[in-house]
């Protein structure tokens, strides 16, 4: 990459990040993440049989990852250079796009507050409904403390999957590799379950979205140790709670983050809950100093952007750095 190149790309991620704190993801503007997941479901319909072998369902599967991967990076890579060739204020434009559709924290902090807002006002059975928009796991049989939880376990898990994680591709590849990121971790939320229909056909959508966040989530964990430091938040527990707990999770990033959120709000997090009505034990993040409250949900969105913020200025730092080098 040019390194006129490199620079256009560091204002475009500059000017994304911005218009995601300002306006967020308004519902009707064209979202290219439903396009992708529209692609995922056709090639679901078209490549899922049930009267297949597991290896089958394994393979097809395989298939179905590097097929969404390919016209993503394939149309990404087209749609910028294109835009670039035309005009390079064209090109900067479309391509901060990208990156604003890439970017998700003022829609993760308005969802999740939403909840706080019901919690504050007493209004449990709305508070419930709240948080299931951005929980999987069953929120009827929540109280206060657990609708909390689940808010601030949402927050704490998505700074990486839906700011982090993406920051870090589109500063390495720009909003190419940014949609690429994208479209994985949106195979993996549609067909990466463990269910009868996808515990082989979206293994490999699972283990793709795991591979791609594995760097990321740990990026995000120590810039949430560093913020709670800048936040006076227990920074020392955050450290050490993440240090024994961050393991505890099946998946092998989601406790990452979860774990060193709960050690900064000197809180615990996690533990049993119900799916499906069906109860699923899981091991508790962090030590029981004080019992959760729903301010807590506002603690965890300062900490959440507080993070945010540090690790876009580093991004941009190391591509600047990067690009006066080779220039």
């Amino acid at each position: 990459m040019e390194v006129i190149k490199i620079y256009h790309s560091c204002i475009a991620f500059c000017l994304g990040f911005i218009l995601d704190c300002i306006i967020g993801d308004p519902e009707f503007l064209p979202h290219p993440v439903r396009w992708i997941g529209r692609l995922i479901s056709f090639l679901d319909k078209k490549l899922y049989k049930e009267n297949l072998s597991e290896k089958s369902k394994f393979m097809r599967g395989i298939i179905l990852v590097v097929i969404v991967i390919v016209i993503t990076a394939g149309l990404s890579l087209l749609i910028i250079i294109a835009s670039y060739k035309i005009h390079i204020i064209l090109g900067i434009f479309v391509e901060s796009g990208m990156c604003f559709y890439c970017i998700a924290a003022k829609n993760l902090k308005d969802e999740s507050m939403n909840v706080y807002h019901f919690l504050n006002i007493g209004d449990l059975a709305k508070s419930r409904k709240a948080v299931a928009r951005i929980v999987g796991r069953d929120t009827d049989v929540l109280d206060e403390i657990g609708v909390a939880k689940a808010a601030i376990e949402t927050v704490a898990e998505s700074l990486n999957d839906g700011v982090i994680a993406p920051m870090f591709y589109l500063a390495l590849g720009g909003g190419i590799l940014g949609m690429v990121y994208k479209a994985v971790n949106t195979m993996d939320s549609m067909i990466g379950y463990k269910n009868q229909r996808y515990r082989y056909f979206g293994t490999a959508a699972a283990h793709t979205d795991d591979a791609f966040g594995f760097i990321p989530s740990r990026i995000a964990a120590f810039s949430m140790m560093a913020s709670s430091f800048l936040l006076r938040y227990d920074a020392g527990n955050a450290f050490r709670i993440w240090k024994r707990d961050r393991h505890n999770h099946e998946s092998p990033n989601s406790a990452q983050t979860e774990s060193t959120c709960a050690g900064a709000l000197r809180i615990q997090l996690a533990g049993d809950a119900y799916y499906d009505g069906k109860l699923e034990h899981k091991p508790l993040l962090g030590d029981n100093f004080r019992t959760v409250e729903s301010r807590d949900i506002v603690r965890a969105n300062i900490l959440m952007y507080c993070s945010s913020i540090l690790t876009a200025i580093v991004f941009i730092s190391f591509k600047i750095i990067f690009g006066y080098f080779l220039y």
